[in-house]
């Protein structure tokens, strides 16, 4: 076994991808996910598990900052992106455009991700790093989702939880 590097990694993964295309359109939805760190993260996972488009809203810093293009690989010119002030309007439009919208947020009605299947159209609304997503934002949701912790810790890291709920449904979407 040996490690791919270059150009033969290159070659690897085109003739993976075209034997294997994505399904579904997924939209992230950010609600004021502050640290650039996170941002930056989200745009590489984002390019990487092919999201259609990136929402940015309230709080959430836009990809122009140095920390996020540094973390996000320049990952932020491959991803489309927009911003938006209110989540919950760009909710309600996304909802008109037919998507399902689902918050990675522990609710007293949130199903494990990995029990859950999603809709080809669907969009992951994810929350600020200490307070979570909003019950204005909740209220609109049409389902909850959480990724199952059996350490000692009541949560992962945001882009770490996008990442894990995103390669589910990748993986969905591609045996549809």
């Amino acid at each position: 076994m040996n490690q791919l590097r270059g150009t033969p990694l290159k070659r690897f993964l085109r003739h993976w991808r075209r034997a294997n295309p994505p399904g579904g359109e997924v939209v992230l939805l950010l609600q004021s996910v502050a640290y650039p760190v996170n941002v930056g993260s989200l745009f590489r996972i984002a390019d990487a598990l092919h999201v259609h488009e990136m929402v940015l809203t309230g709080i959430t810093p836009p990809p122009t900052s140095r920390s996020i293009q540094k973390v996000s690989r320049d990952r932020q010119n491959d991803v489309p992106w927009r911003y938006e002030e209110r989540p919950e309007d760009a909710i309600r439009a996304l909802k008109q455009d037919g998507y399902h919208i689902s918050a990675i947020e522990i609710t007293d009605v949130s199903l494990p991700y990995c029990d859950v299947f999603f809709p080809p159209r669907t969009c992951l609304v994810l929350g600020n790093e200490d307070h979570g997503v909003t019950r204005s934002v909740l209220e609109l949701c049409d389902s909850a989702v959480f990724v199952p912790m059996y350490g000692h810790g009541l949560s992962l890291n945001v882009h770490v939880s996008a990442a894990i709920v995103l390669s589910h449904i990748a993986q969905q979407n591609r045996f549809e």
